[in-house]
């Protein structure tokens, strides 16, 4: 009886530390791109801006938007592989709102950086940057249905 026991405790002990070891792994593959992502964010948006840089009309806005859609497809992706991964309209939704928070915390953190300013319209196109990364991993993975995977 005792022997029955401690297989079947060995076997479960085994079972949860093979799931452990795949929930890590699957944290690594698909939110730490995420958390590393917003790092990198955080760190370039910590440092003054460069005095000369030349003049193209709009070309900030254009870098917030292509950066905050990068951002965004990497919640959509991290949100496709997690638990809510079948619950698209969640994982849609939670992917726009944290990429739009994540830009306005952005800009609250450069209003603190000497030599930086926060914008409302860098906000926005933070904003809008997330929503189309969001919606061009959605048109990617529904036209090429071996990019889930990835």
């Amino acid at each position: 009886m005792n022997s029955v026991n401690a297989l079947t405790f060995c076997e479960a002990y085994a079972r949860t530390m093979k799931m452990m070891k795949k929930g890590t792994h699957r944290f690594f593959y698909y939110w730490f791109p995420v958390l590393f992502y917003c790092l990198v964010i955080f760190v370039q948006s910590s440092y003054p801006s460069p005095k000369e840089i030349p003049h193209v009309p709009h070309m900030d806005k254009v870098l917030h938007f292509a950066a905050y859609a990068l951002l965004g497809l990497l919640f959509l992706r991290g949100f496709r592989h997690s638990r809510f991964g079948s619950e698209y309209g969640f994982a849609i939704a939670a992917s726009i709102v944290l990429t739009g928070l994540y830009g306005v915390s952005d800009e609250l953190h450069q209003y603190f950086v000497p030599y930086r300013e926060a914008s409302i319209w860098d906000g926005l196109f933070d904003f809008l940057g997330g929503t189309s990364g969001v919606y061009v991993y959605q048109v990617l993975i529904e036209r090429f249905p071996w990019i889930r995977r990835v």
